[in-house]
This record gives C-alpha cells, structure tokens and sequence, in this order.
C-alpha cells in the first residue's frame, strides 16, 4: 500500500522559465520544474527522499 503525502502548503515563483517552489512546513523540501504539474511531482519526490533518510 503507498504512503500518502501529508497535506503541505506550496509557496512558489517564477524564476525566468521556471517554476520553483518550497514547502514552508518541512524546511530544505525545494524543487523546481518547467510547469507547475512538473514542480508539484518534483517536489513530492524531494519530500519523499527526505523522509526515506
């Protein structure tokens, strides 16, 4: 069964081409992607390496 992600909150900007977002619950969880879909699927993934450690 999959682990379900906690809901977080997700502050982003544009940074030239990119959107680059954080999550301000869980400090050091950034990523960035070329759409917003992207960044939201990067930063799923950055918060779920960060919980494996």
């Amino acid at each position: 069964m999959a682990k379900r992600m906690p809901r977080f909150r997700l502050e982003y900007w544009r940074e030239g081409d990119w959107f680059v977002g954080r999550l301000p619950q869980v400090p050091g969880v950034f990523s960035q992607g070329a759409s917003l879909d992207e960044l939201e699927e990067n930063i799923r993934d950055a918060y779920q390496l960060m919980m494996d450690e």
